[in-house]
């Protein structure tokens, strides 16, 4: 770049932080260079000096001074690994001009961590919409929960569901399989959960209310069918959105999520269990019902991973005798 820019601000950026703005458009634009074409006023908006922190409203312009020799990606040409973009593309649902709905594969990260290279939000980068933005992560799943992941492809469609999960519009209905069947065989789980350290790590725990860090959290659940009282097929109804909150739910009632490695503590199985059962966490985000910015409503499902269809099949369970959009999606019960 060699002279001035003077660029306005679009109608989906309205309210976005001035630095941000910046790492859409010049990404390889480093902070601490920002700074210091603030601080000389050789960035402005609207011809007045800001700070690094200021919001943006659509209409507005800003004025991008010569880089020299700093080193800008046009957002127009953003990197692309096509393997990611392929496998992505596999993974798809639904898609309009909002949003993705993946099925996600077990064992599959949506975030990266420590020691975590390959995961949903870094292969997004692959798939980038008109503007040359990645898509954005609206909700999570945990990295053994497979199922239905939605993804927003835009500023504006992540500001509208991400509103739409806070305020619990969206229905979201977890399939599982339990040691144990769950008694009553249909109820409510409401307790508070925070995040300490025990002898297996740090995990969610049952906490009395007050607790630091305490958070308040309902789900419902219901048994579709079990087999020999020893295993059961069960539906779950999440209304709060804390972290493992199923996994620890069930783990209350005393009857964990097979194969769950984080919170099944029982010891010792009091029966033989069948070879034939699939391995690994056996949680599935099975349907998600979710208001479009159209105003239509999106009701999708996800498939059963190969280790829960492996298990449904070996337990004589028929996930297709029970079609989970016959459930009324206003029934939060």
């Amino acid at each position: 770049m060699s002279g001035v820019q003077l660029r306005e601000v679009a109608a989906d950026e309205d309210g976005m932080r001035l630095d941000r703005w910046f790492s859409v458009h010049f990404p390889d634009l480093s902070f601490g260079r920002l700074q210091k074409l603030l601080r000389s006023g050789q960035v402005r908006v609207d011809s007045g000096r800001v700070a690094t922190n200021a919001r943006l409203a659509a209409g507005q312009t800003v004025r991008v001074p010569p880089l020299g020799d700093a080193p800008v990606r046009s957002p127009d040409a953003p990197r692309i690994n096509q393997k990611d973009a392929d496998f992505l593309r596999d993974l798809i649902l639904y898609e309009d001009d909002d949003v993705y709905v993946f099925n996600k594969p077990h064992g599959l990260a949506v975030q990266g961590g420590s020691g975590t290279k390959r995961h949903i939000d870094g292969m997004l980068k692959s798939l980038p919409n008109k503007k040359g933005e990645p898509p954005r992560l609206v909700h999570r799943l945990d990295r053994d929960t497979s199922g239905c992941l939605l993804v927003a492809k835009t500023r504006a469609a992540a500001s509208h569901f991400g509103t739409v999960f806070r305020s619990r519009s969206a229905r979201k209905i977890y399939w599982a399989i339990t040691i144990g069947v769950p008694h009553p065989r249909q109820g409510r789980i409401s307790c508070f959960l925070a995040r300490q350290s025990t002898q297996d790590g740090e995990q969610m725990v049952v906490v009395e209310n007050g607790t630091e860090g305490a958070q308040h959290s309902v789900s419902y659940y219901s048994v579709t069918e079990s087999a020999a009282n020893q295993f059961a097929w069960v539906t779950l109804k999440p209304v709060t959105g804390r972290t493992h909150q199923l996994r620890v739910h069930m783990m209350e009632l005393g009857t964990p999520i097979l194969d769950d490695p984080r919170y099944n503590t029982l010891e010792n199985w009091n029966f033989e269990r069948p070879e034939e059962l699939g391995k690994g966490l056996h949680l599935h985000a099975r349907r998600l019902a979710i208001p479009l910015r159209s105003g239509k409503r999106l009701d999708i499902t996800a498939p059963l991973p190969p280790h829960m269809k492996a298990s449904f099949e070996t337990l004589g369970f028929n996930a297709n005798q029970y079609d989970v959009q016959d459930i009324d999606p206003e029934d939060d019960a």
